[in-house]
């Protein structure tokens, strides 16, 4: 695989308008101050996943629903998490849960998380897209966490070309086929960032050509009975990385 140099990069990111994709709090009942601060006027959200629990549930949930109700009033894209388990879970399993996010909660669109990226997969995949733009007028973003197959930015809105932790992103590059499409396609997570790396973590997305990010502090707790998820709350820094984000930080 080739890689972009910074130089090339950087002249690519030239104008980009970065915001935030919020991979996914915790349910509103456990992180209620998180859902009512993505509402205040001032963040660059591009969307937010609503994960309620492990996909749509098995009945429509309440607090789920006001929450995302919230969101979508203010104009922020609202996507229902369908987890694809790396191509272990298909189009049959996938289809009905979208069916429950879009008739329960509205949603506007989808997370395919942890999506193949291989090209024996892709024919899957765009099959269950091609399904899921049949509900509605779907945005569609794939959470490969990685640089995938080109063909898969041929059909989809938006692709996670990496999610992991600052000490991995700090000496990540950009594929080179990703020059050929606009910094909207493209979405950099990005755990561990230490507060004095912002402006950097914030460079490198810019040079790579992403446009949607969420860099947090937060990182990987794991104990006996369960593993926490970084995205779950909001970084410690959020009013300092919004602030930042809002104003840009100068090449």
């Amino acid at each position: 695989m080739s890689y972009l140099t910074s130089v090339k990069a950087g002249t690519a990111s030239t104008g980009v308008h970065t915001g935030f994709g919020v991979p996914g709090l915790a349910h509103p009942l456990v992180a209620p101050t998180e859902w009512s601060e993505l509402t205040r006027p001032g963040a660059p959200l591009h969307w937010v996943v609503l994960d309620v629990a492990d996909g749509p549930g098995t009945r429509p949930d309440p607090r789920c629903l006001e929450a995302a109700g919230r969101l979508r009033n203010t104009g922020v894209r609202v996507l229902g998490r369908l987890d694809t388990a790396y191509g272990l879970r298909v189009f049959g399993e996938l289809v009905p849960d979208a069916r429950r996010f879009t008739d329960w909660y509205q949603v506007d669109g989808f997370l395919l998380d942890r999506c193949p990226a291989d090209r024996a997969a892709f024919p899957e995949v765009r099959r269950t897209i091609t399904a899921l733009r049949t509900l509605h007028d779907a945005h569609i973003v794939l959470g490969h966490g990685t640089h995938p197959y080109p063909g898969y930015a041929e059909h989809a809105d938006q692709l996670v070309t990496f999610s992991g932790p600052w000490s991995d992103y700090r000496w990540s590059q950009a594929a080179e086929w990703t020059a050929g499409h606009p910094p909207e396609r493209f979405c950099h997570f990005v755990h561990g960032v230490p507060r004095p790396h912002l402006d950097e973590a914030l460079r490198m997305a810019r040079w790579q050509g992403a446009a949607t990010i969420y860099f947090t502090d937060r990182t990987h707790r794991t104990g006996r009975r369960t593993r926490t998820a970084p995205w779950e709350s909001l970084p410690g820094y959020w009013d300092d990385i919004v602030s930042r984000t809002g104003t840009g930080v100068s090449e």
